[in-house]
């Protein structure tokens, strides 16, 4: 066997981002290189932190083909690590050696990536473990996956748990572990269960100067209702660290979600000052936008208020169009950027948008339900076509139950339907949209009941469909109660 397959038979064997599956497809670059570089320029000090950053970067670099720019990323991260650590086997030092090994080989440097290999044996020698079962590794390993992309977030948690499960108390893992549940507990908890509640304390206790978890743990209670021990960590983390942006934008988003836009604004223009390529603080700005907007429309007199409801509605516009350039692929904030050039009125730019949107959902197998909702919003409400919203609400319930767009798309649909039948009682459509929402909601009898009602009044194959299919889905449970 030559030695470029011995070497690349090794290097397989590496815990490093060339070995993470981290696929290019799956990664926003400028957004992780955006985040990796404001890291480093807040970071100060030699710590393992911004040692872990510089070999992120490095591979960041790798992936766009500047590999000069890595190499060096890499020299700076083991430069760091040695110097927190004042040796050069310790076991923080396994990614970046592995990287290194990576990186050599694939500039035919075969003589110094066998070099990095002998360093990465010495460190296995000296230690006696598993690359892939050292805390430090894992840790790493779990905060390139919370960094480079959400669909990674399980994976982070997972390399966290493994971690802690292996070392309880290494604050790393904790802090980690912590953040990793927060991305990706949805439904199902209360205050007492909530696994990501219960780790943002632990997490808290062994870091008790870490004030974005305090914020964290803040906005969590808030989904609880326990808005006064909230308030209280949101203040002791406000004059703790006023001037962190990372403090200011969780604690901007927070006042936001109190609907305290006021409060918010000011301490996310703050975050954006520091951060000018964040799309996080440009979304949620666009945010606090959208509920002043919402409060003027709901104040009554429309002609009025016309003249600042568009300049807000521009500010929004601004916000979107900054969060979509700094992060491509944002569906979320492209959708609602649709709408609103739908608002303004634009509706071609509209539009163009939302076909734009919808492709690159589809390319990317990620939020097309948050597209159909939007897109129905957009039918409804600037080009009042009922028939295509309701199209595209019915899409959005079956593509994500139980999202917040599911939870908007029924109160919308519920609406249309009870609008038509308080006009018409014999409305066949309208009761087949309420049985269509019983049937998605898993309230079978009550569909049944709406769908022999549409029928009375109209002949319709899919209505029938659906009621047969309903019918005899509820077959076995009666034969299972005689």
């Amino acid at each position: 066997m030559d030695r470029e397959k011995v070497l690349r038979t090794k290097l397989y064997q590496l815990e490093c981002h060339f070995t993470w599956a981290l696929r290019k497809d799956d990664i926003d670059l400028p957004k992780v290189l955006n985040s990796l570089e404001e890291q480093l320029k807040l970071d100060h000090g030699k710590n393992k932190a911004l040692a872990r950053a510089y070999s992120a970067l490095a591979y960041v670099k790798f992936l766009q083909g500047f590999q000069e720019e890595a190499l060096n990323n890499l020299m700076t991260s083991v430069q760091l690590y040695i110097e927190c650590h004042e040796e050069e086997f310790h076991k923080t030092l396994i990614v970046t050696y592995g990287n290194l090994a990576w990186l050599n080989y694939h500039m035919n440097n075969y003589t110094e990536c066998e070099s990095y290999l002998q360093k990465l044996q010495t460190i296995n020698e000296k230690h006696s473990t598993e690359a892939s079962s050292v805390p430090e590794v894992l840790g790493e390993k779990g905060w390139t996956f919370l960094k480079f992309s959400q669909k990674y977030y399980e994976r982070a948690k997972e390399c966290f748990k493994k971690g802690l499960e292996l070392e309880p108390k290494d604050s790393e893992c904790n802090t980690g572990y912590a953040i990793a549940l927060f991305r990706t507990e949805y439904g199902g908890f209360t205050y007492t269960n909530s696994p990501t509640i219960k780790q943002l304390r632990r997490a808290i206790e062994m870091n008790p100067d870490d004030d974005v978890l305090k914020v964290l743990l803040a906005m969590r209670l808030l989904k609880y209702m326990r808005y006064d021990e909230a308030e209280i960590l949101v203040k002791n983390a406000l004059e703790r660290s006023p001037d962190h942006p990372h403090v200011m934008r969780y604690v901007g988003k927070f006042f936001r979600s109190r609907g305290c836009v006021d409060r918010s604004i000011p301490l996310l223009s703050k975050a954006l000052d520091q951060s000018p390529h964040s799309s996080f603080i440009h979304h949620q700005l666009a945010l606090c936008y959208k509920i002043k907007k919402i409060q003027l429309l709901q104040e009554g007199n429309h002609h009025a208020h016309a003249s600042q409801v568009q300049q807000i509605r521009d500010q929004i516009i601004y916000h979107l169009e900054m969060a979509t350039t700094h992060t491509t692929g944002f569906i979320t904030a492209m959708s609602d950027l649709a709408l609103h050039y739908g608002e303004k009125p634009d509706i071609s730019r509209a539009e163009e948008l939302f076909q734009m949107t919808f492709q690159t959902a589809k390319e990317k197998n990620d939020s097309l339900y948050v597209v159909n909702f939007y897109y129905a919003e957009f039918q409804l409400l600037c080009k009042r076509c009922e028939a295509l919203a309701i199209k595209h609400y019915k899409q959005c319930l079956k593509l994500c139950p139980g999202s917040s767009e599911w939870k908007q798309s029924c109160n919308s649909l519920k609406k249309i339907a009870e609008k038509r039948i308080r006009k018409n009682t014999q409305d066949g459509e309208a009761y087949a949209i309420l049985g269509f929402l019983h049937k998605e909601k898993g309230e079978n009898l009550q569909a049944i009941e709406c769908y022999e009602k549409a029928l009375s009044y109209i002949d319709n194959d899919e209505y029938l469909r659906n009621l047969c299919d309903l019918k005899m889905s509820i077959l076995p449970y009666k034969a299972k109660a005689q």
